[in-house]
C-alpha cells in the first residue's frame, strides 16, 4: 500500500510490517556483543531521516532510577527536590513528569505530598511491577500513569524470565490489558533495547501495542530504554545500536507517535547526552533524565545537560528557570551530602573555572573570551580563578576582583603593586614545596597582612 504523507509531502509504502520472530535460540549478537572484549560498533550505511517533533520535553526519574543509587531520600528531601524541578521546567512543563516508586510507606507519603502541592508540573507517574495488585495500588493513589517493565532483548527474555519470545510477548500484552481495563495510562519500558532484535521482537510487539491503543482510545506510550548504554548516535550506525534507527523504526514501522516516545538512557560509553539528543533530532518527544545524572551504575542522563541541549536546539529558555540547576547541586550537596566532581559540566565548582594564567589574562580583559556564555547570568555562576603556581599576576588579579565583586571603575590591574606582592608570597609557598590550591580565606589574609586598608577599600566598593 502506498499513502501521500502530509509531514514529508512524499508517497510513502506503507506495508512494512513485521511478525513476531519466535526463535528457538536466543540471539545475543555475539559478533557485536563478545562479553570477553569490547562491544563492537558496526555500519552498515543505511541513513535514516531526522524527524525533530514539534514538541519536545524532559521527564525525570531522580526518585526512582536515580535514587536507587544513593542514600535513600527523606520525603521532604523528595517534596523540595521536586519543587525545585518544577521551577527548572516553568510553566509549559518541559520537565513533563516525574516517576516515583509506590511500594513503602515512605515512598507512597512522599507522592502523595507531591501531589498535594497541586503544581501542574512535573505531572507525578510510577513504575510498578506489572500485576493487577500493583495496578490497583497505582490507581488507588488516583494516579493517571505508570511504567511497567517489558524486558525485550533475548539476554532477558531466554536467560533471566526463562521465556520464549511468544510467552514473554503475550506476559506483556495481558499486562498492558490488565492497565487498560482500570483506565491507567500504560508507559511499557523496552529494557535493553538495544540488545534486542529489533525487527524479530521490539517492532512486532510495538505494533501490537499500537492496535491495543487504537481499540482502548488510551495512549500507550513505549520508553526506548538503553539499559547498558550500548546505544550510538553516529549516522550509518547498524542495529540493534543505532539510537537513530531505533527511534524511526518505532515511529515509522510501528507507527507509535512522537508523543508516545520517550528515551532512557545510562552512561556506561560516555554517550548518553549525545544519545538523548539524537533521540529528540530523530523523532522521539520525551528523554528521560535524573538530576545530576544519578542512577545504575555509571547513572542516567543529567537533567541539567538536556535543559541546556533544549535551549540550544530551540533557540529559547522556553519559561525555564536556569538558576535553579545550581540550587539543584548546592542542595545535593549540602542537604544530602552528595559530592558533585569539581569538572562537572554546569554544576561542578570548577566548570566555569581556570588556573592558567593565559585563561586568567583573556578573563581579566573580557570574561567572553574564556566563558562558555554569560555563567553569572544564567546561571547564577560567576566564572572565577582557583589561585596556585600557575595562575600569574593576571589570575590573581581575577580573583581578587571576582572575589570583592568590584565594579568596573574599581577594579584591580594585574600590574596593581598589591598584586605582585601577593604573587611574590603565593610564588614563594609552591617554591617551598606546597601542592594545593589556595583557598579564599589564606588569599583574604594575605591581602589584610600586605595592606588592610586596601582590603577596607574592597568591601566598601563591592557592596
Amino acid at each position: 500500500m502506498i499513502h501521500f504523507d502530509k509531514k514529508t509531502n512524499l508517497i510513502e509504502q506503507t506495508d512494512y510490517r513485521h511478525s513476531l520472530q519466535d526463535v528457538k535460540e536466543p540471539n545475543l549478537y555475539r559478533d557485536i556483543y563478545p562479553y570477553d572484549s569490547v562491544p563492537k560498533i558496526t555500519f552498515n550505511h543505511r541513513v535514516v531521516p531526522m524527524n525533530m517533533p514539534d514538541e519536545v520535553w524532559i521527564t525525570d526519574t531522580t526518585f526512582r532510577d536515580g535514587q536507587q543509587s544513593t542514600s535513600p531520600f527523606t520525603v521532604e528531601q523528595i517534596v523540595e527536590i521536586y519543587k525545585m524541578l518544577a521551577k527548572l521546567g516553568g510553566p509549559k512543563g518541559i520537565i513533563r513528569q516525574s516517576e516515583f516508586f509506590v511500594y513503602s510507606d515512605k515512598d507512597r507519603e512522599a507522592l502523595i505530598k507531591c501531589m498535594e502541592l497541586g503544581l501542574p508540573f512535573p505531572q507525578i507517574t510510577t513504575w510498578i511491577r506489572a500485576n493487577k495488585k500493583d495496578f490497583e495500588l497505582v490507581k488507588n493513589m488516583n494516579v493517571k500513569e505508570t511504567g511497567i517493565l517489558v524486558s525485550c532483548s533475548d539476554y532477558h527474555i531466554f536467560k533471566k524470565m526463562n521465556m520464549t519470545r511468544a510467552q514473554a510477548l503475550d506476559k506483556y500484552l495481558g499486562a498492558v490489558k490488565d492497565a487498560l481495563s482500570i483506565g491507567i495510562i500504560p508507559r511499557c519500558h523496552f529494557e535493553d533495547i538495544t540488545r534486542a532484535d529489533f525487527y524479530g521482537f521490539v517492532v512486532p510487539f510495538a505494533e501490537e501495542l499500537k492496535k491495543l491503543s487504537d481499540e482502548s482510545g488510551i495512549p500507550i506510550k513505549l520508553r526506548a530504554c538503553d539499559t547498558m548504554g550500548f546505544g550510538v548516535a553516529f549516522s550509518g550506525v547498524a542495529l540493534p545500536r543505532s539510537v537513530p534507527g531505533i527511534i524511526y523504526g518505532l515511529n515509522h514501522y510501528a507507527e507509535i507517535p512522537s508523543e508516545r516516545l520517550e528515551w532512557h538512557g545510562h552512561n556506561d560509553f560516555y554517550k548518553v547526552v549525545n544519545n538523548a539528543t539524537a533521540a529528540w533530532l530523530y523523532g522521539c518527544s520525551a528523554v528521560n533524565c535524573s538530576v545530576l545524572g544519578i542512577g545504575e551504575r555509571t547513572g542516567n542522563c543529567p537533567i541539567e545537560a538536556m535543559v541546556i541541549e533544549y535551549c540550544s536546539l530551540r533557540g529559547t529558555e522556553d519559561g525555564m528557570n536556569l538558576s535553579v540547576i545550581t540550587e539543584l547541586a548546592e542542595y545535593f550537596e549540602k542537604e544530602l551530602g552528595y559530592v558533585v566532581p569539581p569538572r562537572t559540566p554546569f554544576v561542578g565548582r570548577s566548570f566555569n573555572a581556570t588556573r592558567a594564567g593565559i585563561h586568567a589574562d583573556g578573563l581579566l580583559k573580557d570574561e567572553e573570551i574564556y566563558n562558555i556564555f554569560d555563567t553569572q547570568k544564567i546561571l547564577n555562576r560567576p566564572a572565577h580563578v582557583a589561585v596556585d603556581s600557575h595562575s600569574g599576576l593576571a589570575g590573581i588579579a581575577y580573583w581578587l576582583n571576582s572575589y570583592f565583586d568590584l565594579p568596573d571603575d574599581h577594579k584591580v590591574d594585574k600590574k596593581d603593586e598589591l598584586i605582585i606582592k601577593m604573587k611574590e608570597i603565593v610564588d614563594k609557598q609552591y617554591a617551598e614545596g606546597r601542592n594545593t590550591v589556595m583557598g579564599d580565606e589564606e588569599l583574604v589574609n594575605i591581602i589584610k597582612d600586605i595592606s588592610i586598608l586596601r582590603y577596607k577599600e574592597f568591601f566598601v566598593f563591592g557592596e
